[in-house]
């Protein structure tokens, strides 16, 4: 019989244990009923019942009636949940794709343990630990599932690799593999650098670090900070990298809860980019520690934010293990950008309504208009240095508003898209042509400049948009020809390179990025828009 009770009564203690003053709690009659009610079901229950699973359900749906941000995470996926913040992750270190039901290697981690032992790119892996891994529609889960696995394991695998006749085999070591959290860092001209992070995770700031070092050496003077689609992660690495842009001690955020007393995080004035002018790059998928980031620059008058409003979280999470392994991530305060704006959308009306009201954007005309947007006086605040006027309640607002661009947008794009008809054609294409390619560009900015896609790869581009049931439609295409090609060469670029180059070649057409580099690079307009004279 399982021990639901006890471990009912465990879980209901455990969410009291939060930061607090050293005072007894007493558990109300509430609390009794809960675990006594699960506890009668076990015991008399006219038909069986999954206790864990209803105890599950009763846990997802009380932490739904809190907030939208407290959640109840299953002990299978808490590691998984756990491995982007925490940078690496225990497997062979590959890059892999799936084509044709069959697992092709993109690229073997540098260093990693597939690259020790020789497996290289376009290896086809036929078997993982003598399982047959090709014809039974395997999934992207499935195949990290079979590689991935704790360091000092060992896998066998097998691979097919062109041009050798044999099936090559293979028994690696699994190690500590490191997951990035920065996409890109380049110079976008002479004095201006780019720099895209995906998350805030441990190993953020080095990494934000080392690209400065590097783009340093290239004469970057200002820098453009892409926080696009950026969703968050640790606070204290957004705070790190806010640090990096001040040379004296600053308030960057507050953290307050009702058993949560106020904690400061402060800059420690020795800002090593506390000259450059920056600019930072924010939409509405931009949330949490992006907003921290961004929500420092703003109120201390040290960046212009640009683009379109973030996605308004401002509830800070910690997370409580429960007796078998899973873990529920409670609010336990709201954190304040410097000047006590509190940016969490409100969500007094419900869960799902919370994220109603979130996709109301995409129709609502938000993403084209700024106008569109219509907040309280109540809700109004000035900055710290020049008294610009701000907002809290519901974002960071841009202080330059860039609507989204739909100029190459067309249901045709969007079909092949939905259908990844672009990613898919793109790695077979590379697949199929990677000698000549590989020895006909030698450098990157030789293939940015001369690469383009041959009349007869267009055609058999339009014949796998119609294998997959999407129809070539002329006028369609015309009006998304520029952006589509565009993709297709990221895409092959991302085979032959890394993410940098994908960014290098799909940023070409982002009016965004164009927007920030005209303004970072005017030193008179950039200080208008900050406030300064």
């Amino acid at each position: 019989m399982k021990k639901i009770f006890l471990n009912v009564i465990v879980l209901i203690l455990s969410l009291f244990l939060v930061p607090a003053p050293a005072t007894s709690q007493v558990l109300n009659e509430g609390t009794f009923k809960f675990g006594r009610t699960l506890s009668l079901i076990d015991a008399f229950y006219v038909d069986s019942v999954d206790l864990d699973m209803l105890t599950e359900k009763a846990i997802i749906e009380v932490l739904k009636n809190l907030d939208p941000h407290s959640t109840y995470i299953s002990a299978k996926d808490v590691k998984e949940m756990n491995e982007p913040l925490n940078g690496n992750f225990e497997g062979i270190g590959v890059q892999f794709n799936l084509l044709r039901d069959t697992i092709i290697v993109v690229e073997p981690v540098g260093g990693g343990p597939s690259e020790k032992v020789g497996i290289k790119a376009g290896d086809r892996i036929l078997t993982i630990d003598g399982e047959k891994v090709t014809g039974i529609n395997i999934s992207t889960a499935g195949v990290r599932k079979r590689l991935m696995g704790p360091k000092g394991t060992k896998v066998n695998i097998t691979v097919l690799r062109r041009g050798v006749k044999d099936i090559l085999d293979f028994t690696i070591v699994r190690d500590k593999i490191p997951i990035l959290s920065l996409d890109a860092a380049y110079m976008l001209d002479r004095e201006t650098g780019y720099i895209k992070l995906n998350k805030f995770a441990a190993t953020t700031e080095k990494e934000f670090t080392d690209a400065v070092a590097t783009l340093k050496k290239s004469n970057m003077k200002n820098i453009v900070l892409d926080l696009r689609q950026n969703g968050g992660g640790y606070m204290l690495a957004a705070t790190e990298l806010a640090d990096k842009f001040f040379t004296d001690r600053k308030l960057l955020v507050y953290m307050e809860g009702r058993k949560t007393p106020r904690q400061d995080f402060t800059s420690t004035g020795n800002g090593s980019l506390a000259s450059d002018r920056l600019v930072v790059l924010t939409d509405e998928g931009s949330a949490s520690a992006s907003e921290i980031f961004a929500g420092a620059m703003q109120d201390w008058d040290r960046g212009i934010i640009m683009g379109r409003r973030t996605f308004g979280k401002g509830l800070v999470q910690n997370g409580f293990y429960l007796t078998d392994g899973s873990m529920i991530r409670l609010t336990i305060a709201r954190y304040y950008t410097p000047t006590g704006r509190s940016i969490q959308r409100p969500y007094n009306e419900g869960f799902d309504k919370y994220y109603e009201n979130f996709y109301k954007r995409y129709t609502d005309g938000e993403l084209m208009s700024a106008d569109s947007i219509h907040l309280p006086d109540s809700l109004k605040y000035k900055t710290l240095v020049n008294k610009r006027v701000v907002y809290g309640g519901g974002g960071i607002m841009p202080d330059v508003f860039v609507s989204a661009d739909t100029t190459y947008n067309s249901p045709y794009l969007n079909k092949l898209s939905a259908k990844d008809v672009l990613r898919s054609f793109a790695l077979e294409f590379y697949d199929k042509n990677r000698s000549s390619l590989n020895k006909q560009y030698k450098s990157f900015p030789d293939f940015k400049t001369n690469f383009n896609f041959s009349p007869g790869d267009l055609k058999a581009f339009f014949a796998k948009g119609e294998a997959e049931g999407i129809k070539y439609n002329e006028e369609q295409f015309k009006k998304s020809e520029e952006e589509i090609l565009l993709i297709l060469k990221a895409y092959v670029a991302t085979n032959i390179w890394q993410s940098n180059e994908f960014y290098q070649i799909i940023n070409e057409n982002d009016k965004v990025i164009d927007k920030a580099l005209r303004i970072i690079s005017d030193k008179k307009s950039y200080d208008a828009i900050l406030g300064y004279k």
